[in-house]
């Protein structure tokens, strides 16, 4: 049949609700999703794409903003009038096969464009110019529940041992050389579960099998192997070693073995899925998967980045992937026009913020005249600042908004001289290294510090000791001063036994002892930042970003759970569903195209 005889936006295009993301793909999918869009994925003239560019990203984008499948996503191109509108279908049409849907994933995660859905959603909000001049961003990230089930140690070693069958040359002849139990059954190994002993000589078992065809297969006379055989016998060292330890009475030379009675803190929790890993969002509350992270503008509501990273790691925590999304910014240039544009508003004096910063200097100068430290870790344990008039004046520039930065004063957003961006976020955010990087890039920052402790209830806190970095001492309320190591750690001893202080200082025997943070300065200003009546004017607007973590990471109600496998997978499908999202939001403000160009009505 003539497809323009049943074209679905010709006779039912009416019944798509007028703003949706529906209606606005119907009408310019094409100019949103131009041939551009997937011309690198086919450099070769002979050939051709198997759908359409504009069909491609319409399906691209509704499908993660409705939280689909693959095969669901097929059925409602066929099924769904909403879907057949927005994509250009008509009524008849059939819809292509789910495993074309993984073609697609596949070829744009292999090109140099891993993220191109996210880019063009993003050159529309460039487009439009809603983000120009607003120069705040708040962070916050959560964890999202991975797509394989949690391994305990039997099964990861049987399934590791089985894995390097399968891809290691010549591994299934050597497993069969030198193990003792039979992984060509499937399941797990047949024994007396309810017997402790037999798990624990199953246990042994597994470990001496797996020491015994890694030295078969590894070591400086085994031959080059692939990416896969690598991984493989990797990850069977890896699962051989992070769950056990020897036996009781055992030094690990007599092949006895028995699970280790702690968890390993990298530990690799599914040989599915390695990268998954277990965390915590809080204390009380452990969760297995991926950390997603995501930075929002609060007044528009839109996401200017985001990364989806494994859940532990040192490169992989909130602070540290918060300082990489700030410098890589998309939109900073915007603000950088909103500071001289009309956009943004200066003025030359600004009496809020000089008592803002007045308030800084107050607390800078005063925090060193109390005195004492409680012992705790380095982040948190360093001591107050012994600083000069130049120095409060530099703790506040970096602890608080520039003088210029009217526009910011009246919660608008809008970009100072200054230039940088201006980061929100809860005390996960706030570590010495973070701030250190956010100064140095020129960035302001409104986030919460950690609480100081005390070593004695209602004693002194670490605030009350004075710092002298350019002599390298501390001082502590009782007016002893104690040089600082290379490591920067420092002992007050034997000082400690006779001070009249001592019980509103530590309780330790041999006196109080701290670590310096290097970046204690920063630390500290930010303690006294939080004390300013600015602070506590300007830190709820964080609390913005947690309605947008929300709404990337539920649908109907129900939390959002990961389908791939790997942490750049499912950064792939985190970049399209924030894209998604942003269309929609855009879509609120008044997205619509006027001559040829995006624009905000």
């Amino acid at each position: 049949m003539d497809r323009e005889l049943f074209d679905a936006a010709e006779i039912v295009g009416d019944l798509v609700p007028p703003g949706s993301v529906f209606a606005f793909l119907a009408q310019h999918r094409s100019e949103l999703f131009d041939e551009e869009f997937i011309a690198d994925l086919f450099p070769s003239k002979t050939g051709r794409p198997s759908l359409p560019a504009d069909l491609v990203g319409s399906v691209l984008i509704l499908k993660e903003l409705h939280d689909l499948s693959d095969a669901q996503t097929a059925e409602a191109l066929k099924f769904d009038i909403r879907w057949k509108v927005a994509c250009g279908r008509s009524l008849t049409q059939m819809s292509f096969d789910p495993s074309t849907l993984v073609y697609w994933r596949r070829r744009i995660a292999a090109s140099h464009r891993p993220h191109r859905v996210f880019d063009k959603v993003a050159e529309v909000i460039t487009a439009t110019g809603i983000l120009r001049g607003r120069r705040r961003r708040c962070v916050d990230s959560t964890v999202f529940d991975d797509a394989v089930a949690t391994q305990d140690t039997v099964t990861q070693l049987v399934a590791a041992m089985r894995r390097v069958a399968r891809v290691v040359p010549a591994a299934a002849e050597v497993i069969t050389k030198v193990c003792a139990l039979d992984y060509g059954k499937p399941g797990k190994p047949d024994i007396d579960w309810d017997d402790p002993q037999a798990k624990q000589r199953l246990v042994s078992d597994l470990v001496n099998d797996a020491l015994a065809v890694l030295a078969e297969l590894t070591g400086p006379h085994a031959p080059e192997r692939d990416t896969a055989a690598a991984e493989a016998l990797g990850l069977l060292a890896l699962v051989a070693g992070q769950d056990v330890e020897p036996a009781e009475d055992s030094d690990g030379t007599d092949g006895r073995w028995r699970i280790a009675r702690r968890v390993a803190p990298d530990r690799v929790i599914s040989t599915v899925d390695p990268q998954a890993r277990h965390t915590r969002k809080s204390r009380s509350q452990r969760r297995d998967g991926y950390r997603g992270h995501l930075a929002a503008e609060p007044d528009t509501g839109l996401i200017t980045d985001c990364e989806m990273t494994m859940a532990t790691g040192q490169a992989n925590t909130d602070a540290a992937v918060a300082v990489k999304m700030a410098d890589r910014d998309r939109f900073s240039e915007s603000v950088a026009e909103g500071s001289t544009g009309a956009g943004a508003t200066h003025t030359d004096t600004d009496d809020t913020d000089t008592a803002a910063q007045a308030d800084v200097a107050e607390h800078v100068s005063t925090a060193g005249a109390t005195a004492a430290a409680p012992e705790t870790t380095r982040e948190n344990t360093t001591t107050s600042v012994s600083s000069t008039a130049a120095d409060i004046t530099d703790l506040a520039d970096t602890a608080h908004p520039t003088r210029d930065d009217t526009a910011e004063q009246a919660g608008t957003g809008q970009s100072t001289t200054r230039g940088g961006l201006q980061i929100y976020g809860d005390s996960a955010y706030g570590t010495g290294d973070a701030r250190a990087a956010y100064r140095a890039a020129g960035h302001d920052v409104v986030i919460k510090p950690k609480p100081v402790p005390q070593a004695v209830a209602g004693g002194f806190t670490l605030d009350d000791f004075t710092l002298d970095e350019s002599e390298g001492t501390v001082t502590c309320p009782a007016g002893n001063t104690r040089p600082m190591s290379p490591s920067r750690t420092v002992s007050f001893g034997r000082l400690c036994a006779d001070c009249p202080l001592r019980q509103r200082c530590t309780t330790s025997k041999t006196g109080r002892s701290m670590s310096i943070h290097e970046h204690e300065d920063l630390l500290r200003a930010a303690r006294a930042q939080a004390k300013t009546p600015q602070f506590k004017r300007d830190y709820p607007t964080r609390c913005t970003v947690e309605r947008t973590v929300a709404q990337v990471a539920t649908h109907n109600g129900r939390r959002v759970k990961l389908r791939y496998i790997g942490a750049a997978a499912n950064d792939a499908w985190l970049h399209t569903r924030c894209a998604a999202l942003n269309l929609r939001t855009l879509l609120r403000h008044g997205l619509t195209r006027v001559n040829g160009s995006w624009a905000i009505a």
